[in-house]
């Protein structure tokens, strides 16, 4: 059962229509072949023309959709053979971000990446995808041992923000922050981001610092929420849609300014309609990175890296 946004009611009008004459069908012996197709028709021109002129605000809208693929879907959909690891061998647990060892076709990879959870337990219990101190360490402990092994670095990024808690800052979230960064920089296996949903603020970028940055065609990538600048500069959530708007956070945008490198193109009506499709369109296009940068040695790899983020923005 799809849930349906905002901008979204028309299609969702038809697609009702569309299940009512069904169901009407299936009572009798009526022939509504015709007028099915001739709505479901309607119905996909539609959803094409109202994808194709999408604000920024709603572009976020999609990206936080309930039922947007997370970091387990796409394990299960586009990995195999995923070992998880866990634990940052200094505090505990954090089940916002999840890592460990998987395949993708024949290729072994580092896989890290944030899980927000599909319903209220499993959202509880990863935190919505806020990582928190000993996330980021175990990414970089993570890290690490792809650096050992000389496996490449997989990361899909799917967050609000680090959890902004007290307890995280005790515990040091800056600086596991600026840890994690650095230890992405730094790495001398090759490393693809990839921006499955949400890119928010510095717990997006600990993730994200990679030689090739990728983005889904509907996910958004900021240094703060849109209604987080809202309340800002204008006192009032309510202006969200117009922070979108100047904060430019699209994977059009940004790739215009050179903060990411390639845009992921999404089915029709968004990854949260055909998961299946979207994990094997990701699959592919992951593989086809991985393969460019396999040809590098470590000090290139660096070095592309320092270059990409020190071009972001030039015109």
């Amino acid at each position: 059962m799809i849930s349906y946004l905002e901008f979204e009611k028309p299609v969702a009008a038809l697609e009702a229509r569309i299940a009512e004459l069904r169901a009407t069908a299936a009572e009798g012996d009526l022939d509504i072949a015709s007028e099915v197709a001739r709505l479901e028709k309607k119905s996909s021109a539609l959803l094409v023309s109202t994808y194709a002129a999408l604000t920024p605000w709603q572009k976020t809208q999609v990206a936080r959709h309930p039922m947007r693929p997370h970091f387990v879907d796409y394990v299960g959909l586009a990995f195999t053979d995923f070992m998880p690891l866990g634990g940052d061998r200094c505090y505990g647990e954090d089940q916002a971000i999840i890592g460990g060892f998987a395949r993708l076709g024949g290729r072994r990879v580092m896989l890290i990446g944030h899980e927000k959870g599909h319903d209220t337990q499993s959202r509880i219990r990863h935190n919505f995808g806020m990582g928190k101190p000993e996330g980021y360490r175990k990414a970089i402990r993570l890290m690490e041992l792809a650096s050992r092994f000389g496996v490449p670095v997989v990361t899909l990024v799917d967050t609000s923000g680090a959890f902004p808690g007290v307890e995280a800052e005790e515990r040091g979230q800056a600086e596991a922050i600026a840890r994690s960064t650095q230890a992405c920089l730094a790495l001398p296996v090759p490393m693809v981001a990839v921006i499955v949903g949400e890119g928010g603020s510095g717990g997006a970028v600990a993730l994200a610092s990679a030689e090739r940055v990728l983005m889904l065609e509907h996910a958004v990538y900021s240094v703060i929420s849109p209604e987080g600048c809202a309340s800002i500069l204008w006192r009032t959530a309510e202006k969200a849609p117009d922070a979108a708007e100047a904060m430019r956070v699209t994977a059009q945008h940004l790739l215009d300014l050179k903060v990411i490198d390639r845009i992921v193109k999404e089915p029709l009506g968004g990854a949260h309609r055909h998961p299946g499709d979207m994990a094997e369109a990701l699959g592919t296009v992951i593989g086809e990175e991985l393969d460019a940068l396999a040809k590098f040695d470590a000090r290139t790899l660096r070095a592309r890296r320092e270059e990409r983020f020190l071009r972001i923005g030039e015109s």
